[in-house]
Protein backbone atom coordinates (compact mmCIF):
# COMPACT_ATOMS: atom_id res chain seq x y z
CA UNK A 1 0.00 0.00 0.00
CA UNK A 2 1.46 3.72 -0.69
CA UNK A 3 1.99 5.97 1.86
CA UNK A 4 -0.90 8.16 2.62
CA UNK A 5 -0.91 11.31 1.06
CA UNK A 6 -0.71 14.39 3.46
CA UNK A 7 -3.35 17.28 3.48
CA UNK A 8 -1.89 19.86 6.43
CA UNK A 9 -5.10 21.77 7.75
CA UNK A 10 -4.88 25.57 8.00
CA UNK A 11 -4.86 27.23 11.07
CA UNK A 12 -8.71 28.95 10.34
CA UNK A 13 -11.33 26.21 8.93
CA UNK A 14 -13.99 28.51 7.94
CA UNK A 15 -16.53 29.02 5.26
CA UNK A 16 -13.51 30.85 3.10
CA UNK A 17 -11.47 27.63 3.09
CA UNK A 18 -14.37 24.98 2.53
CA UNK A 19 -13.77 25.18 -0.52
CA UNK A 20 -10.43 25.08 -1.14
CA UNK A 21 -10.40 22.15 1.27
CA UNK A 22 -13.12 19.95 -1.04
CA UNK A 23 -10.73 21.09 -3.90
CA UNK A 24 -7.61 19.47 -1.78
CA UNK A 25 -9.75 15.92 -1.11
CA UNK A 26 -10.82 15.75 -4.81
CA UNK A 27 -7.25 16.03 -6.33
CA UNK A 28 -5.94 13.16 -3.97
CA UNK A 29 -9.34 11.28 -4.66
CA UNK A 30 -8.30 7.80 -4.95
CA UNK A 31 -5.33 7.81 -2.89
CA UNK A 32 -4.92 6.95 1.19
CA UNK A 33 -4.88 10.36 3.04
CA UNK A 34 -3.75 11.60 6.43
CA UNK A 35 -5.29 15.24 7.61
CA UNK A 36 -2.72 16.62 9.85
CA UNK A 37 -4.75 18.84 12.02
CA UNK A 38 -2.01 19.85 14.09
CA UNK A 39 -2.44 23.92 13.23
CA UNK A 40 -6.14 24.27 13.61
CA UNK A 41 -7.10 27.06 15.74
CA UNK A 42 -10.94 26.95 14.92
CA UNK A 43 -12.98 24.66 13.23
CA UNK A 44 -15.99 25.71 11.37
CA UNK A 45 -19.46 23.91 10.44
CA UNK A 46 -18.62 24.25 6.69
CA UNK A 47 -15.29 22.60 7.16
CA UNK A 48 -16.36 20.27 9.44
CA UNK A 49 -18.90 19.13 6.52
CA UNK A 50 -16.51 18.94 3.83
CA UNK A 51 -14.47 16.60 6.59
CA UNK A 52 -17.42 14.40 6.63
CA UNK A 53 -17.84 14.08 3.32
CA UNK A 54 -14.37 13.04 2.78
CA UNK A 55 -14.23 10.52 5.53
CA UNK A 56 -17.30 8.83 4.22
CA UNK A 57 -16.03 8.90 0.76
CA UNK A 58 -12.90 7.57 1.54
CA UNK A 59 -14.37 4.94 3.46
CA UNK A 60 -17.43 4.06 0.57
CA UNK A 61 -14.55 3.60 -1.88
CA UNK A 62 -12.02 1.52 0.94
CA UNK A 63 -9.25 3.94 0.87
CA UNK A 64 -7.61 5.05 4.05
CA UNK A 65 -8.29 7.92 6.08
CA UNK A 66 -6.17 8.87 9.01
CA UNK A 67 -6.28 12.23 11.31
CA UNK A 68 -3.14 12.91 12.66
CA UNK A 69 -1.77 15.40 15.36
CA UNK A 70 -4.93 16.95 16.13
CA UNK A 71 -4.42 20.23 17.96
CA UNK A 72 -6.43 20.54 21.38
CA UNK A 73 -8.70 23.38 19.37
CA UNK A 74 -9.36 20.75 16.73
CA UNK A 75 -10.78 18.32 19.23
CA UNK A 76 -12.63 20.86 21.40
CA UNK A 77 -14.69 21.91 18.56
CA UNK A 78 -15.07 18.70 17.02
CA UNK A 79 -17.13 18.10 20.67
CA UNK A 80 -18.47 21.38 20.55
CA UNK A 81 -20.05 20.65 17.09
CA UNK A 82 -21.09 17.36 18.47
CA UNK A 83 -18.69 14.77 17.27
CA UNK A 84 -15.96 13.02 17.99
CA UNK A 85 -12.90 12.10 16.28
CA UNK A 86 -13.70 7.98 15.52
CA UNK A 87 -17.12 9.77 14.24
CA UNK A 88 -15.20 11.91 11.99
CA UNK A 89 -12.89 8.88 10.46
CA UNK A 90 -15.44 7.03 9.59
CA UNK A 91 -17.93 9.46 7.94
CA UNK A 92 -20.64 7.87 9.70
CA UNK A 93 -23.13 9.80 12.27
CA UNK A 94 -25.12 7.61 14.29
CA UNK A 95 -28.28 8.64 16.39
Amino acid sequence: MPAPRVIELPEYLDMPVAAQLAEAFLKLAGAPVAVDASKVSRLGASCLQVLLAAARSWKVEGHALTLSNASARFLEDLNLLGLEPDTFLTGVIAP
